[in-house]
């Protein structure tokens, strides 16, 4: 039944069928193959109850976050005052985009809005500076993943959602992790840069007066970042809620600067809409995918192999790792999290790793995934937004990143309170 199921779902992915569709339609054959009862029956109650979760209401409200932030020009002043602080390090802009994409993704909640974003407004620099250009794309790429590490983040909403987990302690959890992995990447650009050192470009000086006058144009997410998680912690505001004050945020400062046109408006509302509908038809989808394969039996099954294989701990744990690398290799991450998560976390709860800590390392998995070919995300945003070459340049220079992953995913097992510290300490 297993072997079936992975070949049909490969089969669709291989055949370019869009990631809903095809989990729609593997649905579909498995109720045809083993079930006798017309499941598919469910499928407009269960998108009912999807589109009416109150906690996935959030995801709208950080798209539309995001989008704001890009089309009012927020994000590209907010990369322009950051260029004048990093220049000196080997690499300059290179860094400046993970600084950057770890800003923006305390505001947006989104890798692929942080990635699109912060490429819009970078990709001009790359000739004008004379970088190598598969490690600036690469710095894009894989700092847009920061995006749902760092909080808020809207794969955390989805896994708190399914596990049944708090958001804000999932929140509180991801915000260490996050600034380590953003280092870890500075780190990866910094050696890369020393070691070839034509590959960090025309380095750039400014004088400190430059630098304090742009210091106003680093207010605007910090005031979004304070809206959106302060209301969270004070007890003011629910996930849901603090999103809409991050929007709400987001268009007062835009109308501030002058910057709140209708035009604006109804650019961020067709992409919010666009995001959104592609968002949610995976998610139902996939919860579809959960009720057939609960239906006939096939997570019993599949409890019952790992069961059968008596690892321990730190065997299911490997196993674990190195089955989300491999299938974040050929699915999207947004659905392989709604199709996986219910089968896998119960039995990690079960060997006794702590909910909070592996949704953070779930979410690392998730990274991983966006900038591994053939169907990393990231990298298709990334190229997307160059317009010309091959992708293979991107997925060059997004490798050492992809390391610099596997050396955080390591980190989190050996230290897992890089995770739990501040959860726990709030709780005290």
């Amino acid at each position: 039944m297993l072997g079936v199921t992975l070949a049909i779902l490969f089969g669709l992915l291989a055949l370019a069928v869009p990631v809903a569709a095809s989990l729609g339609m593997l649905s579909l054959a498995l109720e045809k193959i083993y079930s006798m009862l017309p499941l598919n029956r469910a499928l407009g109650e269960i998108a009912w109850a999807t589109s009416n979760n109150f906690l996935l209401v959030a995801i709208p409200f950080f798209v539309l976050l995001g989008e704001i932030l890009l089309r009012s020009g927020i994000a590209e002043r907010m990369y322009g005052a950051l260029m004048l602080w990093v220049p000196w390090l080997p690499g300059g802009l290179m860094h400046t985009n993970i600084v950057t994409c770890a800003m923006f993704a305390a505001t947006s909640g989104s890798s692929v809005a942080t990635a699109a974003t912060i490429g819009t407004v970078a990709m001009g620099e790359i000739r004008k500076r004379g970088y190598w250009e598969p490690l600036f794309l690469g710095t894009i790429a894989a700092g847009g993943t920061l995006g749902i590490l760092i909080p808020p983040s809207i794969n955390m909403i989805v896994y708190g959602v399914l596990t049944e987990s708090s958001i804000p302690k999932l929140y509180l959890a991801g915000f260490i992790p996050g600034i380590v992995l953003a280092s870890l990447f500075s780190l990866t650009v910094l050696i890369c840069c020393l070691i070839r050192p034509d590959w960090g470009g025309t380095r750039t000086s400014a004088r400190w007066e430059q630098r304090v006058r742009t210091l106003p144009d680093l207010i605007p997410p910090l005031i979004i970042f304070i809206a959106v998680l302060g209301s969270i912690y004070t007890g003011w505001a629910t996930a849901t809620e603090s999103a809409a004050l991050g929007v709400i945020a987001a268009l007062g400062i835009a109308a501030w600067r002058r910057l709140l046109t209708e035009r604006m408006l109804l650019q961020a509302f067709e992409g919010t809409m666009r995001t959104t509908a592609m968002i949610m038809a995976i998610l139902i989808a996939a919860y579809f995918l959960n009720f057939v394969m609960n239906s006939i039996g096939l997570i019993g099954k599949v409890n019952d192999l790992v069961v059968g294989l008596k690892l321990t701990p730190k065997q299911l744990l490997f196993a674990v790792i190195v089955f989300y690398v491999i299938l974040g290799m050929v699915m999207e991450t947004l659905s392989m999290m709604v199709a996986t998560v219910p089968i896998i976390a119960p039995i990690m709860f079960k060997a006794g790793y702590d909910p909070i800590w592996f949704g953070v390392l779930i979410v690392i998995l998730m990274e991983t995934a966006m900038i591994t070919p053939p169907v990393g995300i990231n990298l298709y945003v990334v190229q997307g937004l160059r317009e010309r070459g091959r992708i293979n340049d991107v997925i060059i220079g997004a490798s050492p990143f992809v390391l610099a992953m596997f050396a955080m995913l390591a980190i989190i097992s050996i230290w897992p309170n890089i995770a739990l510290w501040l959860p726990q300490m709030v709780a005290n």
